[in-house]
């Protein structure tokens, strides 16, 4: 097979082949997974790994949500079926939709999708023109600047900073970014990497910017689910019912984290019929439709009493895990653990740390740690392109496909590595 030089493919000592479409060098991926390639290495070296890296689960879907789709398996649910999704799923969706944050969605609100990926680059091809600019998170899930400038639109990140050992959104910053030509804004409460837990003030400060400069919002949803016993329910509220959000908020939906599905790509965008029509359109275009059989599964995820229940027991033991890698990370040199109120992973301040292992290098300090511990994680730079002037120096690290006995392990292989740096 050949490899692909100055954007010819060359088949070895034979003719070269046309140049590859040159938007393929805008459209960026997610470098966290060469982190589990490195860390996986090591591991087929013999050495011991303890994983931090990827945020998907060491729990297995409920039980009631895969007999689900083995039972529409048996009934021959394996077929095409609407590209908006089947009627059942729609309807749970936009119930629960409903029920959890007190809007009003019907069926007709609802695109199924193959996961909640897929929404982000629908969203923009629906909401944005080429040219236009759209304002996302960084720190925040790589894609989303991906997607945007694959598009050939002007992605531009806002930032989170450090407040009171968690994060805060500057509303003042986001003045400062906008222009004419900016169209919408992703905001992602509970938020990866940066564990973020919007206030209400703070929803209500990003509905009436939207508002203001007449935005289209991405509402992306993927952990609201996964929040702690510390995170105050009663200072939340969802953008989509704020004043003016209505007609201009698409929530995207993933069954992913709260059902413990990442394999399963099932999630769904909802909002004003016109979007969803839209986005529909775009379904029957690409991938048809999502499958079948999957689908039937998804309605007993929402519904089934069971599944309710796995998803408070997961949380629980995600809350036990994070308070213990708190604890750990606290005791080791130049590590200052920030406390998420929701989702699975924790950014942790290793400005410190890195002064002691002697580089500035974020993937330098990373790798150092790898050899020389075997704990791995992701850094800042693999969520979004750093900003100017970042001084401050992050990591993050997911929680949700460990155990206990290896964040106690993560804790004593770290101190020992860090504690003779200071010597």
């Amino acid at each position: 097979m050949g490899v692909v030089q100055s954007n010819v493919w060359s088949g070895g000592d034979g003719p070269s082949r046309p140049a590859l479409a040159t938007r393929l060098a805008r459209l960026g991926t997610e470098t966290a997974y060469v982190v589990a390639q490195e860390a996986g290495a090591l591991k087929a070296s013999g050495a011991k790994v303890l994983p931090f890296h990827i945020g998907d689960l060491n729990f297995s879907t409920p039980a009631c949500v895969v007999q689900s789709c083995k039972d529409a398996l048996d009934a021959g649910h394996t077929g095409y079926c609407a590209a908006a999704g089947i009627p059942e799923l729609r309807k749970a969706l936009a119930d629960h939709y409903n029920e959890t944050f007190g809007l009003s969605y019907g069926p007709e609100n609802v695109s199924v999708q193959s996961g909640g990926k897929p929404a982000i680059g629908k969203f923009l091809m629906v909401c944005v023109n080429e040219g236009e600019e759209v304002l996302f998170p960084s720190p925040g899930y790589p894609i989303y600047e991906s997607m945007a400038k694959f598009l050939n639109l002007t992605a531009t990140p806002y930032e989170y900073v450090e407040k009171d050992g968690g994060w805060a959104l500057d509303i003042d910053v986001l003045e400062k970014l906008v222009t004419p030509k900016t169209k919408a804004i992703i905001v992602n409460n509970f938020q990866n990497p940066v564990g973020v837990a919007h206030t209400r003030a703070e929803m209500e400060a990003l509905a009436a910017f939207s508002v203001k400069h007449d935005l289209f919002v991405m509402s992306d949803d993927p952990y609201y689910q996964i929040t702690f016993s510390d995170f105050d329910t009663s200072d939340f509220v969802h953008m989509a019912v704020l004043p003016g959000m209505a007609d201009r908020t698409i929530c995207a939906y993933t069954y992913s984290k709260s059902f413990a599905m990442t394999g399963w790509r099932l999630g769904a965008v909802l909002g004003p019929q016109a979007i969803v029509d839209a986005v529909t359109k775009i379904n029957t275009n690409d991938e048809a439709c999502t499958t079948h059989f999957i689908q039937k599964a998804g309605v007993t995820a929402l519904t089934h009493p069971d599944a309710k229940a796995f998803t408070k027991n997961m949380v629980k033991e995600l809350e036990v895990r994070r308070d213990l890698l708190a604890k750990e990370l606290s005791t080791v040199p130049g590590f200052v653990p920030l406390i998420p109120k929701a989702t699975f992973y924790m950014m942790v301040n290793v400005t410190g740390a890195m002064a002691l292992v002697g580089t500035d290098s974020l993937e330098d300090f990373r790798r150092a740690v790898l050899k020389g511990t075997g704990v791995s994680f992701c850094t800042r730079a693999h969520f979004g392109t750093p900003l100017e002037g970042e001084v401050q120096r992050y990591v993050r690290f997911a929680f949700s496909g460990v155990t206990t006995s290896d964040i106690e392990a993560t804790g004593a292989a770290l101190r020992p590595f860090f504690e003779a740096l200071k010597k």
